[in-house]
């Protein structure tokens, strides 16, 4: 079974795989809008999780923790992606369909982080569909609702003032005086 949906860029009907790859946000928004074209893993998780080659859904999982948000946004930032807030990524949904065209264990790609990763390519974004995620891939299938942001989210880098204030400082992109700490994983030695 494969689900319907709108491309969300051109409006033509694409069919979503029944099989998706649950990722945090804003890795999720990165794959399919950012250029984005590894998503790493270990080889436990790949093999454990049956990832392979092929053609996947991408589902924003429902987990964003500031640490991370700000850790990734930082990263894009190097590869000269701006993200949307965090209060305007999609979270528990399937937002787009990639291929996965190959899996790696080195890369000269400014998104490979290792150990391993999986190579992605035509990613197409279509209109959120709510959905619980899994680890590994997984087949989905449509249920409850979008996550609604968490407080952190929606206060993230606002100023604060009254509103004449407010207006002088439109949201713009985080911006970072060192590198945020690497909120996960085992640090990489030099």
């Amino acid at each position: 079974m494969s689900w319907i949906s709108r491309d969300k860029g051109r409006g033509m009907t694409i069919d979503i795989p029944e099989i998706a790859l649950s990722v945090r946000q804003p890795s999720a928004w990165a794959i399919i809008h950012g250029g984005k074209v590894i998503e790493n893993r270990t080889l436990g998780a790949i093999k454990s999780g049956g990832m392979e080659r092929g053609r996947i859904a991408i589902h924003a999982a429902i987990g964003m923790k500031e640490k991370e948000y700000r850790y990734l946004v930082w990263r894009m930032q190097l590869h000269g992606t701006d993200c949307p807030r965090p209060d305007a990524l999609i979270r528990r949904a399937i937002i787009g369909v990639v291929d996965v065209v190959d899996i790696i264990d080195r890369s000269d790609s400014p998104w490979f982080g290792g150990p391993w990763g999986l190579v992605l390519e035509n990613p197409v974004a279509v209109d959120p569909i709510p959905a619980a995620g899994e680890l590994g891939y997984f087949r989905w299938e449509p249920s409850g609702a979008l996550a609604e942001p968490a407080p952190w989210m929606v206060k993230f880098d606002r100023a604060n003032g009254d509103a004449q204030t407010l207006e002088l400082f439109p949201d713009q992109a985080p911006s970072f005086e060192r590198a945020p700490k690497k909120p996960f994983g085992a640090p990489r030695k030099s």
